[in-house]
């Protein structure tokens, strides 16, 4: 069984609530996970910057932040955190929807619960195939900056 809750902590920006849950499960079934229980928190930039900070030691905003709480084969427990803003910031840098930009971060997020790392070139391109994946699922396809190259705000 698997337990998706999110909650918008922000009120700036719209949420596609039920989508980005939707895409969580579809991860998580992709990769095989048959049992997970997932928290995801919609915040704003002051929010997961003091996250980052706090758990990272990074001071600055990002994009998302994965947190697994409780991992066995088959099953994991986590939480993501995800900035509307930030979402908002890189859609128009990108020229996509702040929404599609957000659906991205919950992807990202979930594969990282799901045991994908990017840490290095060859596991940021393992990584990127995996987001192409599930975001042609929903239709899109990302703009990516060059695989070797190393976003300093994007840490998750």
């Amino acid at each position: 069984m698997i337990q998706i809750e999110l909650t918008n902590q922000q009120e700036s920006h719209p949420v596609e609530s039920e989508r980005l849950v939707a895409a969580v499960r579809q991860v998580l079934e992709g990769e095989g996970l048959e049992r997970a229980e997932i928290s995801i928190a919609v915040v704003d930039d002051v929010t997961i910057h003091r996250l980052n900070v706090q758990y990272l030691q990074h001071d600055y905003p990002t994009d998302v932040l994965s947190f697994i709480l409780e991992q066995q084969p088959g099953y994991v427990d986590g939480e993501l955190i995800v900035s509307a803003d930030t979402a908002v910031t890189e859609s128009a840098r990108y020229g996509w929807l702040p929404a599609d930009e957000l659906l991205l971060y919950v992807i990202h997020g979930t594969l990282h619960l799901a045991g994908y790392l990017d840490g290095t070139a060859g596991e940021r391109e393992k990584m990127r195939g995996r987001e192409d994946h599930y975001l042609a699922q929903h239709g899109l396809q990302p703009h990516h900056l060059p695989v070797d190259s190393v976003d300093p705000t994007s840490e998750v």
